[in-house]
C-alpha cells in the first residue's frame, strides 16, 4: 500500500520549482507555501492563547469557537471516551489543509514569478495529499494496535476468512481515496479560476472564488472527519460494538 502510494507522488501537472538538498529533490514551491500556512496558523494561535481570560476577547472566542467545532468532529466520530487524545492530530488535519486550501483561493500567487513553475496551494500537488494521507493511515494502525494489541488483525478474517483480500484491499483504498479527493478537488478549483480569470473580466470570476473557499473548506471538514472516523473504526475493535 506505502509503496503504491509513493509511486503516486512522481505523478505531476504542470511546471516545478525543485530544490537539491542531497540526493533529493524538494518540490520549493510547496515547501514555501506550506511553511507560509503553517507560520500563519502559528501565530494566530501564539496571539489567540497567550493572555487567556475568563471574559474573553474576540479572538479567544474565535479561537475557543475553532476548539469546539473540531472537538465534536474528534467526539462524534471517535467516541466520547477515547476522542480526547485525538483531538490534536485532527485539528492539524483540518487546519492545515484549510489553510493550505484557502491560501491557493485568495492569494494571487501568479504575480509572483519564479524561476520555474509557479506558487499555488500545496494541496493541489499529490506529494502533498499522499503525505497527509499516510499520516492518516499510520494514525489509524496505530490507534487499533494500541488499543486492542494485536487482536486488531483479526478484523481482517471476519466475519469470515474469505472477506480477507476484500479487507486488506479496503486499507488501500483509504488512503487512495483520500489523497486523490483532495487532490483532484482543489487542482480543478484552481484551474476553473484561472480558465474563467482569463477569459472573462476581474470581477466575474469572483462568484466562483467564493465557491471555490465553500468548497476548500468542504474538503478540509470531509478529510478530517473520515480521518476521525477511520481512526474511530480501528479503537472500536473486532469485537466492540
Amino acid at each position: 500500500m506505502i509503496s503504491s502510494l509513493i509511486q503516486l507522488s512522481s505523478v505531476e501537472v504542470g511546471k516545478h520549482l525543485y530544490w537539491k538538498i542531497g540526493d533529493y529533490n524538494i518540490h520549493g514551491q510547496v515547501f514555501i507555501v506550506s511553511w507560509l500556512v503553517i507560520s500563519v496558523l502559528l501565530i494566530i494561535s501564539f496571539f489567540g492563547t497567550r493572555s487567556l481570560q475568563r471574559i474573553p476577547s474576540q479572538l479567544q472566542n474565535f479561537m475557543e469557537f475553532i476548539l469546539e467545532f473540531l472537538q465534536d468532529i474528534a467526539k462524534n466520530q471517535i467516541g466520547e471516551h477515547e476522542y480526547r487524545s485525538w483531538v490534536p492530530y485532527i485539528s492539524t488535519i483540518f487546519l492545515f489543509i484549510l489553510g493550505s486550501n484557502w491560501a491557493g483561493a485568495l492569494i494571487p500567487w501568479k504575480l509572483i514569478i519564479l524561476s520555474e513553475g509557479e506558487l499555488a496551494a500545496p494541496t493541489n500537488d499529490i506529494n502533498t495529499t499522499v503525505a497527509l494521507s499516510l499520516l492518516t493511515s499510520f494514525a489509524y494502525f496505530y490507534a487499533g494496535i494500541n488499543k486492542n494489541g494485536l487482536g486488531y488483525f483479526l478484523r481482517y478474517i471476519e466475519p469470515t476468512p474469505v472477506l480477507l483480500p476484500i479487507n486488506i484491499l479496503e486499507d488501500f483504498t483509504k488512503p487512495l481515496s483520500l489523497s486523490f479527493r483532495l487532490f483532484g478537488n482543489i487542482l480543478a478549483d484552481e484551474l476553473v479560476v484561472s480558465v474563467f480569470t482569463l477569459l472573462v473580466p476581474i470581477l466575474i470570476p469572483l462568484p466562483v472564488m467564493i465557491l471555490g473557499l465553500f468548497a476548500s473548506s468542504i474538503q478540509a471538514l470531509i478529510f478530517s472527519t473520515l480521518s476521525a472516523a477511520y481512526i474511530g473504526e480501528a479503537i472500536e475493535g473486532h469485537g466492540d460494538h
